[in-house]
């Protein structure tokens, strides 16, 4: 887009470079649309987005969102206190589209069979009121609930998580004994007995568990509805900055403060 003067014009204001960033994480605007509405060339946007996607990344993440236990405890719901009360994060995992890329071995990396596309995999971690504690780097989308949980850090930095607190996840994160070394308890559904039968009280931890766990699910579906850049297929243009982007918008989440009362 050319400006009357006949050349491109620039963004110079750093209000507007920001408003430029938030409307591409928030509305999920194309380069082009975003260089028509600011008046600059598509390779402006472009360039501006990376320059900030950068540094909200950097100030973002020098932000302490790991909690203490004491912080934990004190923000707990009664719902979790009632049931279970140890619970330090509850965790799970969760896919991008992504555009399919032209290499067949990045098209198996990144192959979800769950999604049946091409995806990037992140693991969350949220305190039990719902504040955002944990955001793991994006991984392929071929790689396991166990296998990202290994990868990710987590396990670094709960050995400062004091023992005989517990974890929190779906039935397909199977870490008890990753979490053991610490002295941490990991609390998944249940799995059926050999009959294919869950016992009555299996049943009963089966929902308090699931009644619980749905909060980290609606944590991450607020990130993707919040910040459309997440919605739909992510294009191979964003490669190279789609882990600050995703770090961004879980990080910025929290400033709508938790999905849970204290």
């Amino acid at each position: 887009v050319r400006a009357r003067g006949g050349g491109p014009k620039s963004v110079s204001a750093l209000h507007d470079q920001l408003l430029m960033v938030l409307m591409r994480l928030r509305l999920g605007l194309l380069e082009r649309d975003l260089a028509f509405r600011f008046q600059v060339s598509q390779s402006t946007v472009s360039r501006v987005f990376v320059k900030w996607i950068n540094y909200l990344y950097l100030r973002l993440g020098s932000l302490p969102i790991w909690p203490t236990w004491d912080a934990v405890a004190a923000t707990m719901p009664a719902c979790f206190r009632e049931t279970y009360p140890t619970t330090f994060i509850i965790i799970d995992a969760t896919e991008l589209q992504v555009e399919v890329p032209a290499s067949l071995s990045l098209q198996s990396q990144n192959y979800s069979s769950y999604k049946s596309h091409t995806t990037h995999k992140g693991l969350l971690g949220i305190a039990p009121n719902g504040c955002i504690t944990f955001v793991s780097e994006l991984f392929t989308g071929s790689i396991s609930d166990r296998q990202i949980t290994e990868e990710c850090g987590l396990l670094s930095i709960m050995k400062a998580v004091p023992p005989g607190k517990s974890v929190m996840a779906d039935r397909g994160f199977e870490i008890q004994d990753l979490l053991v070394h610490g002295g941490h308890l990991l609390n998944i559904p249940p799995f059926r007995d050999a009959s294919g039968v869950l016992p009555q009280k299996s049943v009963l931890a089966t929902q308090q568990i699931a009644r619980l766990r749905i909060h980290v699910e609606r944590v991450i579906g607020q990130v993707k509805r919040t910040f459309r850049i997440l919605q739909g297929v992510i294009p191979l243009s964003v490669e190279g900055s789609i882990n600050q982007t995703w770090a961004v918008c879980c990080l910025l989440t929290n400033f709508k403060g938790p999905i849970m009362a204290e």
